[in-house]
This record gives C-alpha cells, sequence and structure tokens, in this order.
C-alpha cells in the first residue's frame, strides 16, 4: 500500500506533523485490515513533505547544499517512522513493520529534467507563486484552483534493493519502502550519485509491484474511480480499463495520468491493478470497487508467479490525491 504524501498531509491543512499523525492514524485502520490476510508493501510519496524541507533548508541557508536527493532520503525516514508507529500500534502482537531505504536509477539524460512536471510543497495563490518563481527561480505550475513548484520527474530504470524486502515479506513483516520514489540516483564516474529529481511514486510502485511477483497493484487516490470528463459537467466513472484500449495521453499529466499509466504497466505484466479510494481498500482488494486496469492480451506474469504458494498473497499499493 503505497501512501501518497498528501494522504499524510491532506490539501489545505497545515504540514504540521500532528496532522500527518492524525491522516497515518486513520490510513492505518483500513491497512491493518489488510495485513491481517496478506503480504502487504506499502510505498508512499513525498511531494508535500519534501517541499516543505526544502523551503526550511533556504529559510535556514540559501547557499545549503542539500539536494533534492538528500531531502529525498530524510522524507523517506521521517515518513518510514511514522508509518512504522501508527501502523504498527494496530497490528497484532508479533507482526511488525520495517521501512527499507531504496534507492531509484534514473538516466541522467532522461527528458524529465529538460520539462519539470512533479508536484512538491505546499499551495500556493497566484500572488505567492509568482513572487517564489522570481526569488527562488523555481518552476511554478498550476495544480487546480492553486499553484505548486514542480521539479523534474525521470522514469524509473530500477529499484534496489529488493532481495532484502522479498526475505522481509517472507518473515512476515510489512514492508515500507520506496519512499518518496525512492532516492534518485544514476551511474556518475566513481559509482552511483544522487540526482535533482522526484521520481513519481507511483511509477516505482508498479516496478516494485512487478519485480516483487505481487498478485495485485492498489493505487489508491481520495476519489471513488478514475473518471473520464474529469472536472466536467459529463465526468463519469469508469470501472474497467483495458490497457489495450487506453490512451493515457489523454488524462492530465501531474493528476490521474501517472497512476493510470503505472496500473497499465503493472497489468502488461499479468496482474491485476485497482485505483480507487483509500477508504475502500478491503473492496479494491476484492475488486468489488474503484476502476480495474487490466490488459487482454497479457498472458501469464504476475499471477502466475506470485507468493501465494509460500504464504498470504503479496499486495503492493500506491496513493496521491489527483
Amino acid at each position: 500500500m503505497a501512501l501518497g504524501g498528501n494522504a499524510l498531509s491532506p490539501r489545505g491543512m497545515d504540514l504540521t506533523m500532528a496532522h500527518q499523525r492524525e491522516a497515518m492514524r486513520a490510513a492505518s485502520s483500513v491497512l491493518a485490515d489488510v495485513a491481517a490476510e496478506h503480504q502487504l508493501v506499502i510505498t508512499h510519496g513525498n511531494g508535500p513533505q519534501i517541499g516543505l524541507l526544502a523551503l526550511q533548508v533556504v529559510a535556514y541557508d540559501a547557499e545549503s547544499d542539500l539536494t533534492l536527493d538528500v531531502l529525498d532520503a530524510e522524507s523517506a525516514g521521517m515518513v518510514g517512522y511514522v508509518i512504522e508507529q501508527e501502523l504498527g500500534n494496530r497490528l497484532p502482537a508479533g507482526r511488525e513493520v520495517v521501512t527499507v531505504l531504496t534507492t531509484t536509477l534514473v538516466d541522467r539524460d532522461d527528458p524529465a529534467f529538460a520539462e519539470p512536471t512533479k508536484f512538491v510543497g505546499p499551495v500556493y495563490d497566484s500572488e505567492t507563486a509568482r513572487r517564489l518563481e522570481h526569488y527562488r527561480r523555481w518552476t511554478i505550475r498550476p495544480d487546480g484552483m492553486w499553484y505548486r513548484r514542480v521539479v523534474p520527474s525521470p522514469h524509473p530504470v530500477a529499484v534496489a534493493p529488493l532481495g532484502p524486502i522479498g526475505v522481509l515479506l517472507d518473515l512476515g513483516y510489512v514492508v515500507v519502502c520506496g519512499g518518496g520514489g525512492g532516492v534518485p540516483v544514476c551511474a556518475g564516474p566513481y559509482g552511483m550519485e544522487g540526482v535533482e529529481a522526484v521520481v513519481d511514486k507511483d511509477a516505482v510502485s508498479a516496478l516494485i509491484a512487478e519485480e516483487l511477483d505481487a498478485d495485485l497493484l492498489v493505487i489508491a487516490t481520495d476519489v471513488p474511480h478514475v473518471y473520464e470528463g474529469w472536472g466536467t459537467a459529463d465526468a463519469h466513472p469508469l470501472r474497467l480499463l483495458d490497457v489495450v484500449d487506453l490512451d493515457p495521453t489523454t488524462l492530465q499529466s501531474g493528476s490521474m495520468r501517472p497512476k493510470v499509466e503505472a496500473a497499465a504497466r503493472f497489468a502488461r505484466s499479468g496482474g491485476r491493478a485497482m485505483i480507487g479510494a483509500l477508504s475502500d481498500l478491503q473492496d479494491l482488494v476484492a475488486g468489488t470497487a474503484g476502476t480495474q486496469v487490466v490488459d487482454s492480451h497479457a498472458t501469464g506474469g504476475g499471477q502466475e508467479g506470485s507468493r501465494r504458494g509460500s504464504g498470504p498473497s503479496a499486495l503492493s499499493a500506491g496513493h496521491r490525491a489527483s
């Protein structure tokens, strides 16, 4: 179950730890119910958190060298701690949560570095946005009726380490990983080195789910379905999407599009993907709520290669408000 950054800091709410704990406490009640019957992998976003950390760094020292990859790692530890504590308080004795700091390999030549799209930080009114764009030299774009900073979001190539995550699952742990899309790294002259980016956590969730042979990828949002015509009077829910007929480019970049693209990737591997509301998590797992994303041409893959033979089925999921 991957919780989006906005799950821990709902839109319009102050970015305080009290509010983040309150939101995580509510999420933990549904997560604990699913963890009782499944192996559970939790990934999470970090948009609001890393944006806040970046503001704090600039306020303290305008010349700070704390780059986005370092802040990604910091936010993964911060959010992972809250998830561990709040969910751990709701699991039965003997069942524990462990956080694994993961890195995500990206290509330094990815075109995303020239076209930032990933929203981070709080929302601003138009006047504040213009001022920050001028003084901080940030790229800021509309996000609904508000404005937010955007940063590069390159395509994930690989996630590491995955071997220990499989071992921890088999030992009965709930695993938190892929925090904030993982810490972005690329190959440098002396080995791996961090890069200034925030990788989309839905894409990373799909990659992790595929590599772990998960049975199901659930991308939980704050809306019950994927909608056609979202934001218009003709909006209506889509309950089944076949990637054979799907054109994700028709969806707005930065909103539901990354979720649909991630779900489509996992479906192409033969797995089942669901997109819907976090509050409907158990029904999403059962396939009775949300939008199901399938690939009618896929054969084999996630279902046949799952962990079902050695214990409860593996479950991986994603969450971010759209």
